[in-house]
C-alpha cells in the first residue's frame, strides 16, 4: 500500500504548450516593491506560471511633470539614465537571485516612462493574468494619486496591491 501525502500539492502539472499564468510586478526596490515581489513569486508558483518583473525608470519628461504637479519644490533627484541604468541592473540581479531561490521562473523587463503607463503596455505585451503593486509610502501619492489607484482606474487586468 501507498501512503499517500495528503498535504501534497494538488495542482496538476500543465500540458505541454498549454497557456499558463503570467504575473507582472512593478519593482523598484522600495521595500514595499519587494512585498509585492514575493507575493507575485508566490503566484506564480502557486498558479504554476511565469512572473514577470518590470523596472520603470522615469524619463526626464514625467519628471518635469511630476515636479510641477507636486510644486516647484527645490530639490535634486539625482536621477539621470546613468543612475537608472545601475539601478535596473542592480534590481536585475537581486530580482533573478529571489526567483531562483523560490523555483519561479521569472523574466526582468527595464523601461522608461510614466509607471502606470509602462504596467499597463507590458501587461498587454506579456498577456498579463494579474498586475502587482506595492503599496505606496510616499505622502505625495495621496495628492496625486498613488500607482495602484492609477492603475485600477485604467486596468487591463486584475491589480493587486500589497500592504505590508
Amino acid at each position: 500500500m501507498v501512503d499517500q501525502n495528503p498535504f501534497a500539492d494538488p495542482l496538476p502539472q500543465p500540458a505541454v504548450g498549454a497557456a499558463t499564468a503570467v504575473i507582472l510586478v512593478g519593482i523598484d526596490g522600495s521595500e514595499t516593491s519587494w512585498d509585492a515581489l514575493s507575493w507575485a513569486c508566490g503566484e506564480a508558483r502557486r498558479l504554476r506560471g511565469r512572473a514577470v518583473a518590470v523596472f520603470v525608470s522615469s524619463s526626464a519628461d514625467s519628471t518635469i511633470a511630476v515636479t510641477a504637479l507636486v510644486g516647484a519644490f527645490p530639490f535634486d533627484c539625482g536621477w539621470n539614465e546613468a543612475t537608472a541604468t545601475e539601478r535596473a541592473e542592480t534590481l536585475h540581479r537581486e530580482v533573478g537571485c529571489y526567483a531562483a531561490g523560490h523555483g519561479v521562473d521569472l523574466t526582468f523587463v527595464h523601461t522608461h516612462g510614466d509607471t502606470a503607463s509602462e504596467l499597463l503596455r507590458l501587461a498587454a505585451v506579456h498577456h498579463a493574468d494579474q498586475i502587482v503593486v506595492g503599496r505606496s509610502m510616499k505622502a505625495r501619492h495621496s495628492l496625486a494619486g498613488s500607482l495602484g489607484c492609477r492603475l485600477i482606474g485604467k486596468r487591463a487586468a486584475p491589480v493587486v496591491v500589497v500592504v505590508p
